[in-house]
């Protein structure tokens, strides 16, 4: 099997799930007693969060766990958008966000929220001009994403949190692609609020954080127990804790040498699609992309039909996020970039890890071609491409 569809998730880390173990056996206390059981627990939610918050330059009170990215998103939006109702229910976020985020804003807009969703150009960037020319007196957030999932295309953070920063408006960013792919600094950017997920960088399923800056003024998401400093309640999930803290240990402690073998394969893979392919378009900016993500749109094929052919042949692929899988719409993000329906439904999303070797970049090159020209070969505008050439 080759996998490449390491943005969809990615496999738990030898170290990691050692790391875990113990807090299903032996340390298994919960971590709200005041027994020694579940102080041991308790000591390690303290060290797993001063971990992560050293991660982004953060304070560990600033660190909330809670069950992924989609959760941290959620908890962003809605949250900012009752504590500063008072103040504006305006929200600017971009057309290419992920559907937790734009769904959520689907489920403000019924609350009474203004949204505004920014265009993005041909790699997916977006529009800074477009944005300084949205904000309103009732600007309560402004929510971009790091790094997109889909085409990789890295967002200019800097200069939106400048202008978040000089319109004393909340910038959240959804950086769930982005931590443990990218060094980052929240106080440097001007993040007030950052959503990451565990299972993106070699930790486990259902387990996340959000970043809260100590001056927003933000309310529980979750109402019970005083878990999270009373914002989230719920029994801590212990394990996944731990998991996510020595995930994102190892991310940040490999990550140099990692980047650089990505982008070598991920380089060295583009070009040859580009140049063993015909009509093959890559889809995202050429260079600020993460380092693991290829995403190309092949005309005259259908995505789905590529997906499964490529299965056949052991290579784990996706045609975009894995949360949209199963629908027959072509993906927001490539419609966003300007791709026609016809060309946006032939896409193909290949995300890399460390593991992958260049042999296997040649196999996915090599069954590509024969999946592609079998595919046209049953094309009816393929044909016709062909007489018209």
């Amino acid at each position: 099997m080759i996998y490449l569809d390491n943005a969809a998730t990615t496999k738990t880390a030898p170290e990691v799930v050692e790391a875990m173990l113990p807090y299903f056996t032996e340390y298994y206390g919960n971590a709200s007693s005041i027994y020694k059981l579940g102080s041991e627990s308790k000591k390690a939610t303290i060290e797993a969060r001063e971990i992560l918050a050293e991660t982004l330059g953060a304070e560990p009170n600033e660190i909330y766990f809670t069950a992924g990215g989609s959760e941290s998103d959620n908890w962003a939006l809605k949250a900012v958008y009752e504590a500063y109702r008072n103040k504006g229910n305006h929200i600017i976020t971009s057309k290419i966000e992920h559907h937790a985020v734009l769904h959520t804003c689907e489920y403000l807009e019924k609350q009474g929220a203004e949204i505004t969703y920014l265009d993005v150009d041909e790699n997916g960037v977006v529009d800074l001009e477009q944005l300084e020319r949205a904000i309103r007196p009732d600007t309560i957030l402004i929510s971009v994403m790091y790094a997109n999932n889909e085409i990789g295309t890295i967002q200019p953070m800097q200069e939106i949190g400048k202008i978040a920063a000089k319109h004393g408006i909340l910038f959240h960013t959804d950086a769930v692609q982005a931590y443990g792919q990218l060094p980052i600094d929240v106080k440097e950017l001007h993040i007030d609020l950052l959503s990451a997920s565990g299972h993106k960088l070699n930790g486990p399923k259902g387990i996340g954080f959000l970043y809260i800056d100590k001056k927003v003024r933000i309310r529980s998401f979750i109402h019970g127990g005083q878990q999270e400093r009373g914002r989230r309640a719920g029994t801590e999930n212990v394990p996944g804790i731990v998991g996510m803290a020595a995930a994102a240990q190892r991310a940040f402690r490999i990550m140099e040498e990692k980047t650089r073998k990505e982008i070598k394969l991920r380089d060295y893979l583009i070009s040859r699609i580009q140049k063993e392919i015909p009509y093959a378009k890559l889809n995202g900016h050429p260079v600020k992309r993460l380092p693991n993500n290829i995403n190309f749109s092949f005309e005259y094929i259908e995505g789905e039909s590529l997906l499964i052919m490529l299965d056949m042949k052991g290579i784990c692929a996706s045609s975009g996020s894995a949360c949209t899988s199963g629908t027959l719409d072509p993906s927001h993000v490539l419609l966003a970039i300007g791709l026609p329906h016809e060309k946006a439904h032939g896409s193909l999303r290949l995300t890399l890890s460390e593991e992958n070797t260049r042999e296997e970049m040649d196999t996915v090159v090599e069954e590509l071609k024969v999946i592609v020209d079998r595919l046209r070969s049953m094309s009816p505008l393929w044909e016709d491409k062909l007489k018209n050439l």
